[in-house]
């Protein structure tokens, strides 16, 4: 893996035997895998809903529908799976700094930034897994919104959910930064998909960022009323958009920008390059274009 040898990355790099990671290649893949998996299902039953003449579903109401059929339950406990193997890899990812990325100012957020990563995603686990029937129907009935509740009871509640709103709204501005300059080709090995279909993954990280952004705005509503209520996710978002000029084009649009999502996450599961983890063998993309 090419990285400039007199950077922070490089000298952090120049003391790293990539042996001594491969271990937690596994558990990034199989974390990446489950996270595609996730967007694949919404998504594609969002599409075929619509096609049968019905409403786009959200994360919780997609799982739902799925627990009634064997196939249905297998394909939860898959998703269950790598949820809590993503939340894992980032937890490995941030204490190993396996992305070298130092313990700067910098360093320490993007560090912090994959906990609250991993986080949100063993959340998404924890639903799919309820939806399964894995947990009892009292916990089922803990849903976010009544935390969310308690957390806006607290002293200081308001500002806790407020600035959980602005970090999640950091975080889609961020993505969409990510799809507008193209980094992720820093840690994408290079073969001719990564290289020719790169705008699917583009697409696919914006689509991201819109709807990280649009849950954020919601936060930040839900902390400035006081009112968990406020609060939404994905089935939200669809309600929305549904309500729009020209509502069924948009859900429809931000369907397909998911599968684009899910299909940039099943790339980085088989082609993601871990810094700490890569030989001098490996070539980025964005290696590969500067060589071009």
């Amino acid at each position: 893996m090419s990285i400039d040898p007199t950077s922070t990355r490089g000298k952090i790099l120049s003391k790293v035997n990539p042996d001594d990671f491969a271990w937690a290649l596994p558990i990034m893949r199989t974390g990446y895998a489950g996270r595609g998996l996730v967007y694949l299902v919404v998504a594609g039953l969002s599409l075929w809903s619509l096609f049968q003449g019905g409403q786009a579903q959200g994360t919780k109401e997609a799982f739902q529908s799925m627990s009634d059929s064997a196939w249905g339950t297998f394909i939860i406990g898959a998703i269950v799976a790598g949820m809590v193997a993503y939340a894992i890899w980032r937890l490995i990812d941030c204490i190993w700094d396996l992305e070298a990325y130092g313990t700067s100012g910098k360093g320490i957020i993007a560090r912090a930034g994959m906990l609250v990563t991993g986080l949100t995603h063993l959340g998404i686990g924890v639903l799919a897994a309820t939806a399964m029937g894995a947990l009892s129907s009292s916990s089922s009935g803990s849903s976010g919104k009544s935390i969310l509740t308690r957390i806006l009871e607290w002293p200081g509640g308001q500002w806790i959910v407020g600035i959980a709103g602005v970090l999640t709204v950091c975080a889609a501005i961020y993505y969409l930064f990510k799809a507008y300059a193209q980094t992720y080709r820093d840690t994408l090995a290079a073969n001719h998909f990564t290289t020719h279909w790169n705008w699917l993954l583009r697409l696919g990280v914006a689509a991201q960022g819109f709807i990280v952004g649009f849950i954020g705005v919601l936060l930040v509503y839900a902390a400035l009323q006081s009112d968990a209520s406020e609060v939404g996710g994905l089935g939200t978002l669809f309600d929305w958009l549904n309500s729009q000029a020209f509502g069924k084009i948009l859900v429809v649009a931000l369907c397909l920008g998911l599968l684009a999502f899910a299909l940039f996450c099943f790339v980085n599961a088989f082609y993601r390059v871990v810094p700490k983890a890569a030989g001098d063998d490996v070539e980025t993309v964005s290696a590969r274009l500067r060589r071009q």
